[in-house]
């Protein structure tokens, strides 16, 4: 890794010339600076801006990378991970990527410049090799959402076998034509949930229909577009498992403009667990998963990371639960 020593002897200035142009300071002519940030540029330069030679070498602040802040999963989650974060002493600084890889790339390089002391990564746009490069350089815990393979802790539910028990549930009620709205992107929680799905209809001798899959993008919207398209099938299904309750919610709402009775017309499930799902009505029979656990327990890795009391990568996966109301089985029969 390249010192402010070399970004100096490449310009042919000194070592505090360098720092005043890093710094921005005007006592520098325009080309000397020229001259440096080309320096800083060919040599792959990263200043740390908290100074390596200060005391206090942490800077007791985490990033937090979610891809979509109005998603009201991650609420829980983040306040997981700060009531920990604060009781070490830490304070976190919350990124919304928006799933932009660009925008993204621009809280790594405010990592790489040690303005944070580490990361928790919530479905993260970078490909394997980055996220390990990264790895390599700061502590990064994964949350949620992760990339199978590499060698960095993360923290999430088992989604198989979650989906697959929430779509046994629908068959267990009677359902054969059961639909699925799934996410359309790379993430391993979208592939592991459909994989879920496809064993349960298999184990139970159903044959897996492709017109009954379609994808979205965990938003109210695209579950309420998805669900008008679905139930034009013939046979329409009698169910149908959503990969997100915000889709659930809006799959809801379909079939109600179809005048159609949920449960009696079609049973509907979807996962997560938000606060939504048991407002709503009727209320939604979801996986929930444990989003404050979930972020308490990414923190307390990535502390321990930052702050060396554990070596070495780890998998944590929490316990989740099937949780059964109206959406799919009558009011007077749920317990």
């Amino acid at each position: 890794m390249s010192t402010i020593k070399d970004v100096a002897k490449r310009a042919g200035v000194s070592v505090a010339t360098v720092s005043r142009v890093i710094n921005g300071s005007s006592r520098v002519s325009p080309a000397t600076a020229k001259k440096v940030r080309t320096a800083v540029a060919e040599l792959n330069y990263r200043p740390n801006l908290l100074g390596r030679n200060l005391r206090k070498t942490r800077s007791e602040r985490v990033l937090v990378l979610i891809p979509n802040i109005a998603n009201p999963f991650y609420a829980e989650i983040v306040k997981g991970v700060e009531d920990v974060a604060s009781q070490h002493g830490y304070s976190i600084m919350l990124c919304n990527t928006d799933s932009d890889p660009e925008r993204e790339k621009r809280y790594v390089k405010m990592l790489k410049s040690r303005l944070a002391d580490g990361a928790i990564l919530m479905a993260s746009e970078m490909t394997g090799e980055e996220l390990t490069e990264l790895s390599l350089e700061i502590p990064i815990v994964q949350c949620c959402e992760y990339k199978a393979g590499l060698p960095i802790t993360h923290v999430s539910i088992n989604n198989e076998m979650a989906a697959y028990k929430a779509v046994k549930h629908l068959i267990g009620l009677g359902h054969k034509k059961i639909a699925f709205i799934g996410a359309r992107n790379q993430f391993l929680s979208s592939l592991r949930r459909k994989e879920g799905y496809l064993r349960a209809l298999e184990e139970a001798g159903i044959d897996f229909d492709p017109a009954c899959c379609a994808y979205g993008d965990y938003s109210y919207e695209s579950g309420f577009r998805i669900m008008k398209q679905l139930l034009k099938l013939d046979p329409r299904p009698t169910a149908v498992f959503c990969v997100s309750d915000m889709m659930a919610i809006g799959a809801i709402r379909s079939a109600m403009e179809e005048n159609l009775l949920v449960p009696e017309d079609l049973a509907v499930c979807g996962f997560d667990n938000i606060h939504f799902s048991s407002m709503f009505k009727p209320a939604i029979t979801t996986v929930s998963q444990p989003m404050y656990d979930l972020g308490c327990m990414a923190m307390e890795a990535l502390i321990n990371i930052i702050e060396g009391k554990k070596e070495g990568t780890a998998e944590y996966f929490l316990e989740h639960e099937l949780i059964i109301r109206e959406s799919t089985v009558k009011q007077d029969s749920v317990c």
